[in-house]
């Protein structure tokens, strides 16, 4: 009769470990249909925001071509790609660290924390910009003899700026933190840009006056100011009310950490998209940087899909990663790789069609830039093909091996344009770029192939049969779609 008994009660225990298996693979499964049904519904905002904002985009782009000529838009893309520059340099990496630090501070409800990383990240973000903005003003004033007036001119308006987008960006990404993905999309994409067409449009027709490169860069800052107290205003609404009555707490050396792979793959990120309007307006001329930088922002319209979906898609990486939910990280990779693939093709086509009446809108100088549009537009679908890969590497603690990847493709990008650009021009630092932005992506992949166990886009919903993940000194186990780490 004990026998029975003990019998009947291993049944029991393997009974109920099979029904909470059954259980625990269906809240899986549920959770995994919400996650992604709740990422589709955000990514849809995210990508309205970001065509509204194109469109705002293209269309003060389009007026500011209009009025100043080629020349004058060379002038002002220049100058703004350094400012850019300059500006992620100013945000420190912490536009993209507080990503993680946000969501990682609100579940345990550490509030002191909370808002001691958004403290020090404004402070320390504010403090280099206007050394930054200072030490440029300085710059500029003891070489003016040396620069062209307007480029001279532009240059002392744009270093205004440089404090004004790193801020925002760091309140921006506050905000998504928060989960307010409109809320932080809006000021930065519809706001300034927004403002800047109207400026444009006033002060042409309203008022009469003659527009040139300066100018242009001045109606740049007063809409950067805007979206600034924009996002400030939605970083205070969003943020949980106790917040306010606790006293910061400072992890200054984990944030350092965190934020120096970072910072240098915000900066690298910055130069290798702007590498070539640089390298034409110091090799060759201004004209010739105005018209690679329009065909590259036109090129850029094909990733508007990705950059949706990597609106809310950050802060998920880092959460399942933290909670070790294997499966739902590659579900949810390759759903949102499909997404952005399908998005950025279905853009590209008519582009590749229509590129020099597209280009000729701008003006008929600018239709010299057909040839690198179309070779632009081809590697940006290869470069989405492989899904959002930086973040993959960045929200799963592989920063620094994704830092040394893009700077090492930064390095190609420029010795392959500095070749080109001069037998070439646009064109030349076009196949530079498409050459580099490739090679990054592959290099990428080969990566999170390894470390992650994880396939390139949409190939990452395939099952990976390999059960051993050797990482940080470690090996994670993978048993029923999680992972476990055991330490050597």
């Amino acid at each position: 009769m004990g026998r029975v008994r003990a019998d009947r009660a291993i049944l029991v225990r393997v009974a109920s470990a099979l029904q909470l298996r059954r259980a625990e693979r269906g809240g899986s499964r549920f959770e995994r249909a919400g996650l992604v049904a709740k990422l589709a519904r955000g990514s849809v905002s995210a990508f309205i925001i970001h065509i509204v904002g194109a469109g705002l985009s293209y269309s003060a782009q389009l007026a500011v071509a209009r009025a100043v000529g080629a020349e004058g838009y060379g002038v002002y893309a220049y100058v703004f790609v350094w400012v850019t520059v300059l500006a992620y340099v100013s945000a420190l990496g912490f536009d993209v660290s507080v990503m993680r630090f946000v969501p990682a501070y609100l579940a345990p409800r550490a509030f002191g924390l909370l808002r001691g990383v958004i403290q020090y990240a404004r402070r320390r973000a504010a403090a280099v910009g206007c050394g930054i903005a200072f030490a440029g003003v300085v710059s500029v004033l003891s070489w003016s003899g040396e620069l062209r007036r307007d480029l001279a001119n532009t240059f002392l308006v744009g270093f205004a700026v440089v404090p004004l987008l790193a801020l925002s960006w760091i309140c921006g990404a506050v905000v998504r933190g928060f989960g307010g993905v409109v809320a932080a999309l809006a000021p930065d994409r519809i706001v300034r840009d927004g403002v800047l067409l109207v400026l444009v449009l006033l002060a042409k027709r309203g008022a009469g006056w003659k527009i040139d490169a300066p100018l242009v860069m001045a109606a740049t800052l007063l809409g950067s100011a805007a979206a600034l107290g924009l996002v400030s205003l939605a970083m205070r609404g969003l943020r949980p009310t106790a917040v306010n009555s606790v006293a910061p707490i400072y992890d200054a050396p984990t944030w350092r950490l965190t934020a120096l792979p970072l910072v240098v793959i915000s900066v690298a990120e910055a130069l290798m998209n702007r590498t070539g309007v640089m390298l034409l307006g110091w090799i060759v001329d201004t004209r010739d940087a105005g018209i690679y930088a329009l065909a590259f922002t036109i090129a850029l319209v094909v990733v508007l899909p990705r950059i949706a979906v990597n609106a809310l898609l950050a802060p998920v990486i880092s959460d399942l990663f933290v909670r070790n939910d294997y499966s739902a990280l590659r579900a949810i990779v390759a759903k949102t790789a499909s997404w952005s693939l399908l998005g950025a093709t279905c853009i590209a086509l008519p582009l590749l069609v229509l590129a020099e009446p597209v280009l000729s809108m701008f003006g008929q100088d600018f239709a010299a830039g057909v040839p690198a549009l179309r070779i632009l537009l081809i590697g940006q679908v290869m470069a989405v093909a492989p899904g959002s890969q930086l973040h993959l590497m960045t929200m799963t603690g592989r920063e620094r091996s994704a830092a040394m990847q893009l700077v090492a493709s930064v390095a190609v990008n420029v010795a392959l344009g500095a070749v080109l650009v001069s037998p070439l021009g646009p064109t030349g630092a076009a196949v530079a770029t498409t050459t580099a932005l490739i090679g990054w992506n592959t290099a990428m992949a080969l990566s999170i192939r390894r470390h992650l166990r994880l396939l390139p886009g949409v190939l990452a919903a395939w099952p990976d049969k390999t059960r051993c993940i050797v990482s940080n000194g470690g090996r994670r186990r993978k048993v029923e779609g999680r992972i476990f780490i055991q330490e050597d």
